[in-house]
């Protein structure tokens, strides 16, 4: 189980506790040598600027600060497969395509590095972005804040497919498809929440027909680790590597993972979603956090915690 993380600056409450704690069995720690050592090999442009680590709360990829502009990410499970290098190719494909249609900033790619000593992995530069993750809990007006996000995910879902619809993997798909792995998540979780409720409202939410509109472009992790926020106001919409086209009740996840009861509300107005649509952003929501919360209860404070709020919120 894995979410993603920040290209912004990490926020001292975003920070994990005991950044020593493995996430992953198969996780993989790089040092800053290391990545001194393949940034003067692979880009010698910047050879001169300095390395820093930067904790975080993200479960996917090590994150280095290069200079001021760039941000360098490490998966934590690397391979040199062609698989993993296309998936980090299609992420920067798409930060580009949204980059030419969001009202606001994402993700500029700036180059793709290749496996070298001390890393057996591809891994990815990207320009800096000014901000910090949102709080819910200590933002002042949350519900400006759920318009401004439902405007960029209108933006979002408008963008012209070609005609393509969901991949075939990830989320996008029918929510029905997800339902071994959330039974297995909630069987998991009997001492961590209210299992027996969330089965309830499982049942419900996995039962409503997929859309049968055309699929649209999603984010499909609108976690709040992956909004920036500047002068109190939406910035950039972060961690890419989920975008794909398909169901558009993927990003009505904010509205449990985010938002209190009225900003939720505000989101759903501000998107015009319908009750169908509504349940099945519920049902993602509760997807999401469920699989994350016995997998991360121990090992990623930041992460359960969220898993927990949701949730709460989806037995509202």
């Amino acid at each position: 189980m894995r979410t993603r993380e920040k290209y912004g600056s990490p926020g001292s409450a975003a920070m994990r506790d005991d950044l020593a704690v493995k996430m992953h069995a198969d996780q993989l720690d790089v040092s800053a040598e290391v990545v001194a050592a393949l940034v003067a090999e692979q880009f010698p442009e910047w050879r001169a600027l300095p390395v820093r680590p930067l904790p975080s709360t993200g479960t996917v990829n090590a994150l280095f600060r290069l200079g001021a502009e760039i941000v360098l990410r490490f998966p934590l499970q690397p391979r040199a497969d062609p698989e993993l290098r296309a998936e980090l190719l299609r992420e920067q494909e798409h930060a580009r395509l949204l980059g030419r249609h969001l009202p606001i900033a994402v993700p500029e790619p700036l180059g793709l590095g290749e496996p070298g000593e001390g890393y057996p992995g591809p891994w990815t530069a990207y320009r800096w972005i000014p901000g910090e993750p949102i709080h819910p809990d200590r933002f002042g007006d949350l519900d400006a804040f759920a318009r401004d996000l439902a405007g960029v995910v209108t933006a979002l879902h408008a963008i012209d497919t070609g005609g393509r619809a969901w991949s075939g993997s990830g989320r996008g798909g029918p929510l029905a498809d997800q339902d071994g792995g959330v039974r297995s998540a909630l069987a998991s979780s009997v001492q961590l929440t209210d299992t027996a409720r969330l089965a309830e409202v499982w049942d419900r939410c996995r039962a409503i027909p997929r859309h049968e509109v055309a699929d649209v472009w999603i984010h499909a992790d609108l976690m709040p680790g992956n909004l920036l926020v500047r002068d109190g106001r939406l910035a950039a919409v972060i961690d890419l590597g989920a975008v794909d086209v398909g169901d558009p009740a993927v990003d009505l996840m904010p509205a449990w993972n985010l938002f209190d009861a009225g900003s939720r509300e505000t989101y759903r107005r501000a998107l015009g979603v319908d009750d169908a649509t509504w349940e099945r952003g519920r049902g993602w929501a509760l997807e999401q956090a469920i699989n994350a919360l016995p997998y991360y209860v121990e090992t990623n404070l930041v992460m359960a915690a969220i898993a927990r709020r949701t949730l709460r919120a989806v037995l509202d």
